[in-house]
């Protein structure tokens, strides 16, 4: 069933502004996918490649100088323009849409955008190379970042990258718990369990308060995440087995949150 005559100009209005492309084309590519934006968009730049893709490197680039400010370096945004331009895509930065941003523009710090992540992150995904696309493309990102596993999934990964110091292989636990404050609430992915409410990330904060003083490793890291994932619609933990291939941090906390559980119960 075709969207609605609204919904139609709505999608016409935003192929437009995240594109450039005239209407027509923008009505003839949204036909082709029953007015599906996302695939209209993908399908737009990947049979207008090529040259196209150059053209809008050299954008993006041009783009990239107008972003900078008098102490920034040739190939680099500081930490005062690298947040400025987050704040104008839209970013809040102190939730979850901050890694949004980050992972955009491939940062691999938090308080620097490089040249080279900014022009080839922007250049990989379905956005013009102009402020206003850019917007609307991360605004697009955000709204399905609670939804779209896939999607939280890779903005999640890249905070480890992002969020580390240079010099080192894992991230502070303080550091790591800030970062989890963020990702783990809207608009990320809120670790609330679907069926009784459990407040999953209070208890994992909890834990790590009383039995976890060390610092977090990629592995850790990247394990938390598969593991809210599936705490959230299984409050049982059924899915859980000590003989799994789960880090002993994981399997600490199951053993502590079972015993809890049962003082609980107890008292």
């Amino acid at each position: 069933m075709a969207p609605s005559s609204s919904a139609q100009r709505a999608a016409v209005t935003n192929f437009v502004s995240i594109t450039g492309a005239p209407d027509k084309v923008a009505l003839k590519y949204l036909k082709n996918v029953n007015f599906k934006l996302n695939d209209a968009v993908e399908a737009y730049f990947a049979t207008t490649g090529g040259q196209a893709g150059q053209v809008k490197e050299s954008q993006l680039s041009e783009l990239f100088d107008k972003l900078k400010g008098p102490e920034d370096s040739k190939d680099a945004l500081d930490a005062d323009s690298t947040m400025s331009y987050f704040q104008q895509l839209g970013a809040n930065l102190e939730q979850a849409s901050l890694f949004i941003a980050l992972e955009l523009v491939q940062a691999e710090n938090i308080g620097q955008i490089s040249r080279e992540g900014f022009v080839k992150g922007w250049s990989s995904v379905p956005a013009e190379a102009n402020l206003t696309a850019q917007k609307q493309y991360f605004s697009q990102l955000e709204r399905r970042l609670s939804s779209d596993p896939e999607l939280f999934k890779k903005v999640y990964r890249h905070a480890f990258v992002a969020g580390k110091e240079a010099d080192q292989r894992a991230l502070s636990l303080e550091n790591a718990t800030i970062y989890w404050d963020m990702l783990f609430t809207l608009p990320g992915f809120s670790w609330i369990g679907r069926t009784t409410g459990i407040d999953w990330l209070a208890q994992w904060k909890a834990f790590l308060s009383e039995k976890w003083t060390r610092s977090v490793s990629r592995d850790m890291w990247q394990q938390v995440q598969v593991f809210a994932v599936k705490s959230v619609d299984d409050e049982s933990l059924s899915f859980y087995s000590p003989e799994g291939s789960w880090p002993g941090v994981i399997d600490d906390f199951v053993t502590w949150y079972r015993a809890k559980g049962a003082m609980d119960i107890d008292a």
